[in-house]
């Protein structure tokens, strides 16, 4: 498959994503390929670790190609995006829980599906172009692929504010928010991933990595856990109008552009997942709920025509007026039974 290069290299399984002129968004194909990479490595003496990487100096990963999920949606076939999300969020449980060390190279854009697969490995390596987001309320979905346990995770409410503003990431924040380990300039990747390759040892990330230039999210984040502490959408909203902070204006002009429904619902969504039971599985099940009904209740299909298709930035979104319903989260949030997401 041209897309993605899978190989064994040395002690390494290595994986690279090959689509750089598409900032390497994944394709279905493509999380299939991944998926089967490592179930044939799991087991196998040959292999001892499994490195990520991807061409381009732009993205590691941007997403999802979401245009097939907008075709079949508008259609009317909800079932392939529902079939597209489940097998994703298994590929993503995958990685969560794989016996052997999974070593991922963060450079430019990495954001959503990309989240999914080079953010739940053990050792998350990110360099000076890295921009780490979860931007899915601004199409109609919620923080999904897994990445609501690191939100529900991240110190204070930085979850809350990461989930519903798409505010990007570097290395410093990203690493401070969870979402990455390790900062390694992107000139000295290359050389690490052939050590890698030939002793199978991923000390070597430890001993190669430094600190990032200073980020800003810890300087913000008492302020962050005040505006962002209300129970509901509306709650979070009132605190940030009557702030006069800068990041309170900036995030309430984030805010105002993503979907209503997809924001009131992730941050019922944290405050489900946040606590001492809190577990990917648990995580995921309720990222499905809700991907699994975006298309034909929630707000996607009209989030990827005003962002993808037609381009004129204007969604007609549910609920603009930003009142949301406490039954239209319930609703989006509600057990599947039997189409629960199984992993």
């Amino acid at each position: 498959m041209s897309d993605i290069h899978i190989r064994i290299t040395g002690r390494a399984g290595r994986i690279t994503l090959m689509r750089p002129k598409a900032l390497n968004a994944m394709t279905y194909q493509m999380c299939l390929a991944i998926e089967k990479a490592l179930d044939d490595w799991r087991d196998i003496d040959a292999v001892d670790l499994v490195v990520f990487d991807a061409e381009g100096d732009r993205a590691f990963c941007s997403g999802g190609d979401i245009a097939d999920l907008y075709e079949n949606g508008t259609k009317g076939n909800f079932a392939y995006g529902q079939k597209f999300w489940a097998d994703e969020y298994r590929l993503n449980h995958k990685i969560f829980t794989y016996p052997k060390p999974v070593v991922s190279f963060l450079q430019g854009f990495t954001m959503g599906g990309g989240v999914g697969i080079g953010c739940h490995g053990s050792h998350r390596i990110v360099g000076d172009t890295s921009q780490i987001a979860m931007p899915e309320c601004g199409i109609g979905l919620v923080p999904d692929v897994g990445g609501s346990l690191m939100l529900a995770l991240a110190p204070g409410r930085l979850g809350e504010y990461l989930g519903i503003t798409a505010t990007r990431m570097g290395a410093a924040d990203a690493i401070y928010a969870g979402f990455a380990d390790h900062y390694l300039p992107e000139s000295m990747w290359t050389n690490l991933i052939a050590e890698l390759e030939e002793a199978g040892d991923p000390s070597r990330v430890e001993a190669s990595s430094g600190l990032p230039p200073e980020g800003v999210l810890k300087g913000q984040a008492n302020e962050i856990s005040a505006l962002f502490s209300g129970e509901r959408l509306d709650d979070i909203l009132i605190d940030l109008a009557a702030s006069d902070s800068a990041l309170a204006e900036d995030a309430l002009k984030k805010v105002r552009r993503n979907s209503p429904l997809s924001m009131a619902s992730t941050i019922e969504m944290l405050h489900r997942l946040r606590g001492p039971s809190v577990t990917m599985e648990k995580a995921l099940d309720l990222e499905y709920r809700f991907t699994h009904r975006a298309s034909e209740h929630g707000d996607f299909l009209e989030g990827i025509r005003a962002a993808i298709i037609d381009k004129d930035r204007k969604p007609k979104w549910q609920f603009a007026d930003m009142n949301v319903p406490l039954a239209a989260v319930s609703k989006m949030l509600q057990p599947l039974g039997a189409q629960a997401l199984k992993l």
